[in-house]
């Protein structure tokens, strides 16, 4: 197989098998690569426009007993910086959010053995019957999982309740490489990968958003990442066919190694990590060969706006969100770590620096506004709102753990 045979049939529409896909990615000419899967972008979205989410990560506890080796951010129950946000806390969020016109929190933590159901529940009744308007992403298929255990209930169950409890999405978060023999190494007690994509298939029925990730530079082969690849090309074709609802965008970054997680201290250091071109290189490829994928994110949280701008020349036409808060990879010295926050004026810059239209969009990228002309630092600054929080108690939930004002 001829790699520039592959790029002229992917080029012309046609699906690529697993042993084409790895032929490809190993030996097309990674500018060539990079042409076809911008060129795919622009048939496939709005050629003109990048998208954009103004939303908010908010990391609800970081207890966790899962202990994954590329993680930073956790702490084990018992630690003196265990922490689980209010419902002020974490609604006082929110109203900054709203504030810059935000339209979606991301609401994700640990594997906390002290949070119920009941308490999950509860956070999404409360946020939803007080900011109707903003989309509730929550948590990752590890802890739904992580839920399913310790109530003795089934992934469907703990998804169908805090569905109607006001649970909108299920984001991607989790998936690293969906390969078992990868994730043995690098998370043992995190969830496998029958389970992340059953998860993901039942929020899918469910008519949630979804997303779909990957993080490379676990020491995994080409062949794994192909065949992580498959597993969600294979759980886009069964949902679309199925109920017509399957992921909304790929997301892909690099591993983030640095001396405060244990896999950034292992004296195997030197096998792990994946460089710009590395991650620029898969981009162009995912894009390529997850023909059923429309939309694909480019990540500068964790790459840093120069790559995340040429990201958008291989294959990706969205820039994420402005990552109003962000815990988790700049823990492990991940760019947020200098920049942990980006302004919707400062994210606009980047759009129009790469030579393109910035349009805000929802978490089905649905567009909310597109800006046709580059506005000021003050026309996009924030407009503050009256808080809705009088009388919200702000005490941390359950009783015993350390509210985390400063996050």
């Amino acid at each position: 197989m001829n790699p520039n045979d592959l790029l002229q049939k992917a080029a012309d529409g046609s699906r690529l098998t697993p042993a084409e896909g790895l032929t490809l990615y190993q030996n097309a000419d990674p500018t060539h690569l990079m042409e076809v899967a911008h060129t795919l972008r622009l048939q496939k979205t709005d050629p003109g426009v990048v998208t954009y989410l103004v939303d908010r990560n908010i990391n609800y506890t970081n207890a966790c007993t899962t202990d994954c080796q590329f993680c930073s951010f956790y702490r084990v129950p018992g630690h003196p910086e265990v922490y689980v946000l209010s419902k002020r806390q974490i609604g006082e969020k929110v109203e900054e959010l709203l504030a810059w016109g935000g339209t979606r929190i991301l609401m994700q933590g640990g594997h906390n053995p002290a949070l119920r159901i009941a308490w999950y529940e509860e956070m999404l009744r409360f946020l939803k019957s007080t900011y109707p308007e903003i989309e509730l992403d929550c948590f990752s298929p590890s802890e739904i999982e992580n839920i399913a255990e310790l109530e003795g209930l089934s992934m469907e169950t703990v998804l169908e309740r805090l569905n109607r409890a006001g649970l909108d999405g299920l984001p991607g978060g989790g998936a690293e490489i969906l390969d078992d023999a990868v994730r043995a190494r690098i998370s043992p007690k995190k969830t496998k990968t029958a389970a992340w994509l059953h998860a993901m298939r039942i929020a899918q029925r469910l008519g949630m958003v979804t997303s779909a990730t990957m993080v490379i530079g676990f020491d995994e082969t080409w062949e794994q990442r192909v065949a992580s690849l498959t597993r969600l090309r294979e759980l886009q074709d069964e949902s679309l066919a199925s109920h017509g609802n399957g992921f909304t965008a790929f997301i892909m970054w690099t591993a983030q190694l640095s001396e405060t997680n244990s896999l950034g201290r292992s004296r195997h250091r030197a096998k792990y990590g994946a460089d710009y071109d590395e991650y620029l290189h898969t981009s162009a490829f995912a894009r390529i060969y997850l023909d059923n994928f429309t939309n694909f994110q480019a990540s500068w949280p964790t790459q840093g706006l120069d790559t995340a701008r040429r990201a958008l020349f291989a294959g990706a036409n969205d820039f994420g969100s402005t990552m109003l808060e962000e815990n988790v990879v700049s823990q492990a010295a991940a760019y947020t770590e200098k920049e942990p926050r980006m302004t919707v004026h400062r994210l606009h810059e980047q759009i129009w620096q790469a030579g393109f239209t910035p349009a805000q969009r929802d978490s089905r990228y649905h567009i909310v506004h597109r800006f046709d002309r580059a506005l000021t630092a003050a026309e996009l600054a924030p407009a503050p709102i009256p808080t809705r929080l009088n009388g919200v108690d702000g005490a941390a939930e359950p009783a015993g753990f350390v509210p985390a004002a400063s996050l």
